[in-house]
């Protein structure tokens, strides 16, 4: 597992800026990716790099693209939470590479909620 170079960081430091941007609706959706000590040990620096890669590949500018510390759950590391514009935030457990890229075309583009790898909607567990 790679690193994450001094471009990678720079792409995040420009995305973290627009943060409060999805309030203001300049954003569409926004993507967090947890990485505390037990998100990173876990994999989500291969998330966050995933996500970075497509985001580049499709010229993706509407989404924003954040990360946090630990989101209480050491265990069911990588997550990330999406939310869209007006929508309830999902938290995703458990993540792949292939996950977050499903997740990012069907729900973060697609409107469907990816049931399978979701924990969380809002504040309710999912069955």
């Amino acid at each position: 597992m790679g690193k994450l170079s001094i471009d990678d960081l720079d792409k995040i430091s420009q995305r973290v800026k627009k943060t409060t941007l999805l309030r203001e609706g300049a954003g569409k959706a926004k993507i967090t990716v947890h990485m505390g000590t037990c998100g990173i040990a876990a994999g989500a620096r291969k998330i966050m790099s995933t996500l970075l890669d497509e985001f580049q590949k499709r010229n993706i500018e509407d989404i924003i693209l954040t990360n946090s510390g630990c989101a209480g759950l050491c265990s069911r590391e990588p997550m990330a939470t999406v939310e869209r514009e007006g929508e309830t935030p999902v938290k995703y457990v458990d993540l792949t590479p292939e996950k977050i890229i499903k997740i990012l075309d069907e729900h973060i583009l697609g409107g469907k909620i990816v049931e399978e790898y979701a924990l969380a909607i809002g504040s309710e567990r999912m069955s």
